[in-house]
């Protein structure tokens, strides 16, 4: 049986995209250094925090898994809260997919 070169195309690329897509976390998101130490809370939970502002983030997200989606969304709110000085990241809206706002805070000293 013979393969055509088309099909051993696509037989080699797709598990290339497949792995990738799987480490797209990592290597297309960089973490600032202090990132770890920022933490996501609920609106509630912020009310005797000091307000840093907020940011709109986006990523690529076409042909994404939503959780891996949700996962840079909040690692690069986390990278732009230290940037701000705050320790705390909210969860805003979503006005479409791979773009959510996230409200910074400072909550401890």
């Amino acid at each position: 049986m013979q393969f055509s070169k088309g099909i051993l195309a696509i037989v080699a690329i797709v598990p290339l995209f497949a792995g990738l897509s799987g480490c797209a976390n990592n290597i297309f998101i960089g973490v600032h250094e202090g990132a770890d130490q920022v933490t996501l809370a609920e609106a509630n939970q912020v009310a005797s925090c000091q307000s840093k502002g907020s940011v709109i983030v986006s990523v690529f997200a076409k042909y994404r898994i939503e959780k891996d989606v949700e996962a840079n969304l909040y690692q690069m709110a986390r990278n732009e809260a230290v940037d701000a000085g705050a320790d705390t990241v909210v969860k805003g809206d979503s006005s479409e997919y791979g773009k959510r706002a996230f409200k910074l805070y400072k909550c401890r000293p």
